[in-house]
């Protein structure tokens, strides 16, 4: 069916709209272009793979998630796929390839001064849209109030990118604040609104994939960047797919982080909130994970890391691990789930952090096989069976009984 040019705004949750709905085309296309601004951010960190690069890549990750994320949010509730949508999203794919090519230099160069202005372009694209929105039925309220709050922030961010270091850094925090405030400002409203309890959770399934995509694209280059061919490095390619591996499974099926989600009361609205916010430290884990296990192949298979790259490679495996286990708990409670899994959850987060203290003195390809074992745990935890919880045909036959009885 051919798009008209001038479609009226709706709202689209699921009681209004199509049951089951999925990602559609455009916002897969749309996704395309977050896959190279993901894989440019994490280019210094790969040259110089330290604590001290974390920082600048945490804040630029932080900004594409967020992009990617605001038009997430604006598409599940109001989504109206004609040629305006079509060409405000064109549009803010072409900022995302702006803030992609700017996103390999230091935090006080002139390439990130364009990466914050493409940025801010992007963040005032999405007010509009926003704005678009007031006409919905029951809208109106959430959607001015997200548009006035988006184009503030977005006004800050064009604003620093004329403005040189460390000034900026100022206004960065400023523009920051706004917009983490923005959730919180229209949370309330967000009720009037809420979103496709099956859209978003497959949206940020899909954004996790592109981050697990980009570890496998980090362990090639490693593989790549081998003058010989040798165990060690083999060995430490195969890990650092297997963490990836293990990632995948521990997320979309051991916690079914990706399933429905419905919101129906303020405890709902709030247990999104914190299921959202937990992919940050999962998408950042994986990231410099990925970059990690680029630097053990590529450089150090058959010897010791530095003491501070085993770290990092380490706290980066542990806050994924702790965002899984709080996406984990973010979500109602489930029949046959065993509450006290999350303390086994949290004790292997700590010993992937405490394991961080042993690869200076273990070889590198060594020291990534214990990460993935300790991974590997936390996968068991989540998709070991209860020992409380029946099986599917003892629970029919205990109904079964319990109907006899009754009769």
């Amino acid at each position: 069916m051919r798009s008209p040019l001038v479609r009226p705004v709706e709202v689209r949750t699921i009681h209004r709209s199509e049951p089951g709905r999925k990602a559609t085309w455009l916002e897969l296309f749309f996704d395309l272009a977050f896959v190279a601004a993901v894989s440019q951010v994490g280019g210094p960190l790969a040259e110089h793979y330290s604590p001290e690069g974390l920082p600048r890549y945490g804040l630029l990750l932080f900004m594409i998630w967020w992009a990617w994320l605001g038009h997430t949010w604006y598409a599940t509730r109001f989504d109206t796929d004609d040629g305006v949508q079509r060409l405000l999203t064109l549009a803010q794919i072409f900022g995302v390839a702006v803030m992609a090519i700017n996103a390999d230099e230091a935090l006080d160069s002139r390439s990130s001064a364009g990466f914050a202005a493409a940025y801010a372009a992007l963040r005032l694209v999405l007010a509009a849209q926003f704005l678009r929105a007031r006409r919905a039925p029951g809208a109106r309220r959430f959607a001015t109030r997200t548009a006035a709050a988006t184009a503030l922030a977005g006004l800050v961010w064009l604003a620093s990118a004329l403005t040189p270091a460390p000034a900026r850094y100022w206004l960065w925090a400023v523009a920051l604040a706004c917009e983490l405030a923005t959730p919180l400002l229209t949370a309330r409203d967000a009720a009037d609104v809420p979103p496709d309890p099956e859209h978003l959770p497959e949206r940020l399934g899909l954004f996790t994939i592109i981050l697990l995509g980009e570890l496998l694209v980090s362990v090639m280059r490693g593989m790549k960047g081998q003058d010989t061919w040798s165990l060690a490095a083999a060995t430490s390619a195969l890990l650092g797919m297997a963490i990836a591996f293990t990632l995948w499974w521990w997320y979309f099926d051991g916690v079914d982080a990706a399933g429905e989600r419905h919101v129906r009361t303020p405890r709902d609205a709030w247990l999104q909130h914190v299921w959202t916010f937990a992919h940050l430290p999962l998408y950042l884990g994986i990231g410099v994970a990925g970059v990690g296990a680029e630097h053990v192949i590529g450089v150090a298979p058959v010897q010791p890391l530095h003491a501070s790259e085993a770290w990092l490679l380490a706290a980066s495996l542990t806050g994924a691990m702790l965002a899984v286990t709080a996406i984990d708990a973010a979500r109602p409670v489930r029949a046959g789930a065993r509450p006290r899994a999350k303390w086994g959850h949290l004790a292997l987060a700590g010993l992937t952090l405490l394991a961080g203290a042993a690869g200076a003195s273990l070889n590198a390809a060594v020291f990534l096989l214990m990460l993935v074992g300790l991974l590997t745990g936390q996968l068991l935890i989540s998709v070991a069976p209860s020992r409380g919880a029946a099986l599917p045909h003892e629970a029919l036959a205990g109904g079964a009984a319990s109907a006899g009885r009754a009769s």
